[in-house]
């Protein structure tokens, strides 16, 4: 590759010039004076142009293209671009309208009673069932008690109590209703067990001897259960015996009557012994109880004789 120098645009021009002034059909100069002049006139122009610190291109000899040391190395930089979201305004969601019934309704969340009157001492009509909804019509004084139909029997109308309750919709305008008048308390007889007892006789059957009882209720609760006791005085022989029920043994048969009702009267035969007891004098103790295996209510008798 030829070398080069650079040169300035004023020398360009200046040769360019030069070379125009030979024009075809002039008389022909002597060919060495002319080249002599030429090569004068560069001399001068190179020596002009160094003297400026300016450089031509030199054609007469093959330089080879100097090679370029790059004076710094980069290094590529890998840029990191971190996206930063700008948080723009939210506006908060559009709430639902609530719906308001035009008439106050009632629900409950554990199913309540609904009764004559607003109270626990009203008559049971039915019920309200947990997270169904009804009409409310009325109040009490107190707001304590909501009047609707009863959902059990639409046709009624019934008292149910608030504690569980929510009520929705006006209830600034539903009509105070008074209670009924409390019904008067069922008064509940606490029963009152009685009985009077004596000695009928001395029995015997396949020697075997026993004392029967005459027991007649005089109170007013039926018995169902006796224990009789008996100790014989003469020889200290004591016997016991308890039972569900009333047997008697008269005449060596044997009948058992389970209940002694009010009013009524049965014999009752004692435990069995195994000798003759009678002229001996004989202290008995009867309990009678209202209820099976001595339980209940319970009444006790003691007597003493001689059979």
């Amino acid at each position: 590759m030829r070398g080069f120098k650079r040169t300035s645009l004023p020398l360009l021009l200046i040769l360019l010039g030069v070379f125009a002034c030979v024009i075809p059909g002039t008389p022909q100069v002597d060919q060495n004076a002319a080249g002599t002049a030429v090569q004068e006139t560069l001399s001068v122009i190179i020596k002009q142009t160094q003297d400026a610190g300016q450089s031509i291109v030199d054609y007469s000899t093959d330089t080879p293209e100097p090679s370029l040391t790059p004076s710094a190395t980069f290094t590529p930089i890998q840029a990191t671009f971190t996206s930063t979201l700008t948080p723009t305004s939210t506006l908060p969601p559009t709430p639902f309208p609530t719906w308001t019934p035009t008439y106050p309704m009632l629900s409950v969340s554990v199913a309540t009673n609904c009764r004559v009157g607003p109270g626990k001492i009203y008559t049971l009509l039915g019920g309200l069932p947990a997270g169904q909804s009804v009409r409310v019509y009325a109040r009490d004084p107190g707001e304590n008690y909501w009047y609707i139909r009863n959902p059990d029997k639409p046709a009624q109308f019934c008292w149910v109590w608030g504690e569980y309750g929510t009520v929705i919709g006006p209830v600034g305008g539903l009509p105070v209703y008074t209670p009924p008048p409390s019904p008067t308390p069922t008064i509940t007889s606490t029963p009152a067990p009685d009985f009077d007892a004596s000695y009928a006789a001395l029995q015997t059957c396949s020697n075997k001897w026993w004392f029967d009882f005459r027991l007649k209720n005089t109170g007013t609760a039926s018995f169902r259960s006796a224990n009789i006791t008996f100790k014989d005085t003469v020889t200290g022989t004591l016997v016991n015996a308890m039972t569900d029920g009333f047997t008697d043994r008269t005449n060596c048969s044997s009948s058992s009557k389970a209940v002694l009702a009010p009013g009524k009267t049965l014999i009752a035969s004692s435990p069995q012994i195994g000798y003759q007891p009678g002229g001996h004098k004989i202290n008995a103790t009867i309990t009678l109880c209202t209820d099976i295996g001595l339980n209940g209510y319970c009444v006790t008798q003691k007597l003493s004789f001689k059979p």
